[in-house]
């Protein structure tokens, strides 16, 4: 069952167009990626989906509801999670400062969420009561996943989620992302990875000048040879 569609999206800022026509389909419990060279239009399609970008044409529509142009507080309390690429936590908040800012449209601060997140990633749990800012580029990343897991989304959406992590730290990530989905969260991600997000996904797409190049398995995709010659490295 489709609980997120975008169709024929044309979206950018201001009067620049950065979009032009984009489809994307994500079934209910999905896990989908969007790939393609810097410039593509990845992060617009997330910021357009969440209330950031501008939308001139197309339509978003979640749960069967056209969201099309709502505000980011009003996408916030469709239970739409968002965790940006940068700038993605309070840095002068502690943690557990900073989960409970994350559920600012809920009516209190939901305590079971914050046990499963503090379960879920058991390195913030332990600096609970430190600044943000004293965190590891791994440890932020988690706690930013954290603050969006805090409204119990529908769906989350990661903007590069890998971006910046030591290439240790990066199938961790992965990982993690993996678990959310195997619990029930639908994941929609773009991401810099590309072979890896394509590996770890049911569907992938591929984004190149604000348009659909390439769209399948994540599977079939990696064993695309234009895929592969065109933006895999091969």
């Amino acid at each position: 069952m489709s609980l997120l569609e975008v169709v024929d999206l044309d979206a950018g800022y201001g009067d620049l167009h950065v979009l032009d026509g984009i489809d994307i389909h994500v079934d209910d419990g999905g896990y989908v990626t969007v790939v393609g060279p810097n410039g593509a239009g990845k992060s617009t399609v997330m910021k357009s989906i969440v209330g950031i970008a501008t939308c001139f044409g197309g339509s978003i529509e979640y749960q069967g509801e056209d969201i099309t142009g709502l505000s980011p507080e009003e996408v916030a309390h469709e239970q739409i999670g968002y965790v940006p690429q940068s700038n993605n936590v309070f840095s002068t908040l502690s943690v557990e400062e900073n989960l409970r800012l994350g559920a600012y449209v809920c009516e209190g601060v939901p305590e079971t969420r914050k046990r499963d997140v503090y379960e879920r990633f058991p390195a913030l749990a332990d600096r609970r009561d430190e600044d943000a800012g004293s965190l590891s580029g791994g440890q932020q990343q988690m706690l930013a996943m954290g603050c969006a897991l805090m409204l119990d989304p529908d769906v989350l959406l990661l903007d590069e989620p890998s971006a910046g992590l030591a290439p240790d730290l990066v199938d961790e990530m992965f990982d993690r992302i993996d678990e959310i989905n195997e619990t029930g969260t639908t994941v929609l991600m773009v991401e810099q990875n590309a072979k890896e997000a394509l590996r770890r996904c049911d569907r992938g797409y591929v984004l190149a000048n604000g348009q659909n190049r390439y769209e399948d398995d994540g599977d079939a995709l990696l064993d695309d040879e234009e895929v592969r010659r065109e933006f895999l490295g091969g």
